[in-house]
């Protein structure tokens, strides 16, 4: 269960809140690769698709052709170079999805072992709403949460305060 699985806290906030907006009834694409918060949905109950781990920066086709009912996408957009593009292409009235925020003590995050684990975004929350809005869809409800570590040091400590994810349920308009 998520409880005991890293990273807990943004596990069980995230399906905390899809549990709150979507029924499990509900089919889902979940825009990534099978990983472990997909397991969760599915322990929940969720009927779970995912995309293929295609660049969605330029083949959409998975996303034009699911017939999901609710689209999520948890922390995927900063990946992308155009997530504009991504949110139109979904045909799903329904999306949840998270991204982290924009820490003003911290750049942004950059593997330096794996390409593809690069932060091309980090919005702050309203640069994230004024992108979804544009794309065509009403946010319903929002909510931000911290992730704090138990490390010493300015940053770590900032870290209990500063909330670093946001999640959003909207609805296509």
């Amino acid at each position: 269960m998520y409880e005991k699985t890293f990273p807990n806290k943004r596990f069980k906030h995230t399906i905390q809140f899809l549990q709150k907006h979507i029924p499990n009834s509900e089919d889902v694409l979940d825009l990534g690769i099978v990983n472990p918060f997909t397991k969760i949905m599915q322990e929940h109950g969720y009927l779970v698709e995912n995309t293929k781990g295609e660049d969605l920066d330029i083949d959409t086709s998975t996303i034009k052709n699911s017939n999901a009912d609710t689209v999520t996408a948890f922390e995927i957009f900063e990946h992308l170079l155009s997530p504009f593009t991504v949110l139109q292409s979904i045909k799903a009235d329904k999306l949840v999805t998270s991204v982290p925020l924009k820490l003003w003590f911290s750049s942004a995050y950059r593997s330096k072992t794996d390409m593809l684990d690069r932060h091309y975004h980090e919005f702050e929350d309203w640069q994230f709403d004024w992108l979804l809005e544009k794309a065509g869809w009403k946010i319903i409800d929002r909510k931000k949460w911290t992730n704090p570590t138990k490390k010493l040091g300015i940053r770590p400590i900032l870290r209990w305060f500063t909330p670093r994810y946001y999640i959003v349920y909207a609805e296509r308009v």
